[in-house]
């Protein structure tokens, strides 16, 4: 029994100590462009715009570009490994973005 204990209570302070951070598509750019987050962390992309769609496209990662998402729809990843990821939009290749992910901060 204790060590059930101890599984979710290690599982459970590891998920509450992860962030979620917001990226927002605004006028054609994701504000902010770069972020830098800790292992574990999830960012969310969120499409303000009022009539476009887009995506969040790590080219390195996925060879297929992942699906589309429209005004008011977001798209979220979580980011286990340390580094510097590139992104950009797929439909818009000039909108581009950086999420740097850091060790886990003890």
């Amino acid at each position: 029994m204790r060590i059930i204990m101890f599984f979710c209570l290690f599982i459970f302070s590891s998920y509450a100590l992860s962030k979620e951070v917001v990226v927002e598509i605004y006028k054609m750019k994701f504000v902010p462009e770069e972020i830098t987050i800790e292992q574990g962390d999830t960012v969310v992309w969120k499409n303000v715009e009022k009539r476009q769609y887009h995506s969040v496209w790590f080219k390195q990662l996925q060879k297929e570009e992942p699906d589309y998402f429209f005004p008011d729809e977001t798209y979220q990843r979580n980011f286990n490994k340390a580094g510097t990821f590139p992104y950009e939009c797929g439909p818009h290749p000039r909108m581009k973005g950086n999420v740097i992910v850091t060790n886990k901060s003890n």
